[in-house]
């Protein structure tokens, strides 16, 4: 059985070297290769990455941190300090695979890639607010939306504990960074980014935050031009500008994420 080491290469939670040896010490071969599982060492930013880009199942693995700017991790299977028992479960064939589905997401048409954890449009730089559309269709679902705010994020499953989950952690004045929304495996999670006004058309309603069946198409535009990106569909902190005229369309894709589950 061998292992691929899966990093951030600019700033990796733990030095390469020592990921190496706590898996060759559990048993298992370290290749750069073909391999027949991933781990990886990070937080949910890097898991993201990783859900979308890699085929072989992965073992995500977070590293135990009370700072501020520490990784949340709500994906990991387990935690550094205890990677040496999880590979020795691996090694023994205690754990299973799960499959999570991605989302599919296109720019005027063009495939720009797939997620497996959620993506978003949202103001850049040069924008104090974005005005923009939502508009989602097939399923048995009909929706048509005007929203003015720092934007929206869409999310699977997997990306449920993010961006999704902002309005569970407001507590009046304060916040628990530990509340987070959960999303059926058939459902697909849309949430406004602290929006300042929001419209459903012909209902007369102003949406939060809400879930579509999976399978729906779902539409993003500009309604007033702005420096807006989307984020989520690449490595790059710039993000894919999007301008008027731009249709971004998430609707489900046809990969899927494997992990390893303990």
């Amino acid at each position: 059985m061998k292992a691929r080491i899966l990093l951030d290469g600019g700033n990796p939670k733990v030095p390469p070297e020592e990921l190496r040896e706590v898996i060759l010490e559990a048993g298992i071969g370290v290749s750069t290769g073909r391999a027949d599982f991933g781990v990886v060492v990070g937080g949910d930013g890097r898991f993201g990455w990783y859900g979308r880009t890699e085929d072989i199942p992965l073992l995500f693995v977070g590293v135990r941190s009370k700072g501020p700017a520490g990784s949340r991790a709500h994906l990991a299977a387990t935690t550094f300090d205890e990677l040496p028992e999880a590979l020795r479960r691996i090694k023994r064939g205690d754990y299973r695979i799960v499959e999570h589905r991605r989302l599919r997401v296109l720019k005027n048409k063009k495939s720009i890639g797939e997620v497996f954890t959620d993506v978003y449009l949202q103001r850049g730089s040069e924008s104090t607010c974005i005005r923009y559309n939502v508009r989602v269709s097939g399923m048995g679902s009909k929706i048509d939306e005007a929203a003015i705010g720092d934007g929206v994020v869409i999310s699977t499953r997997a990306g449920s504990s993010g961006y999704y989950s902002y309005p569970d952690r407001i507590r009046g004045d304060w916040m628990d960074p530990l509340a987070f929304a959960e999303l059926g495996a058939d459902e697909v999670g849309l949430c406004h980014i602290t929006p300042t006004y929001t419209e459903r058309k012909g209902t007369g309603k102003h949406p939060l935050r809400y879930v579509v069946p999976w399978g729906c198409r779902i539409e993003l535009s500009l309604y007033r031009e702005a420096d807006a990106r989307l984020y989520g569909t690449t490595n790059s902190s710039e993000g894919v500008k999007v301008r008027m005229g731009d249709v971004v369309t998430v609707e489900a894709g046809k990969g899927c994420t494997k992990l390893v589950s303990l």
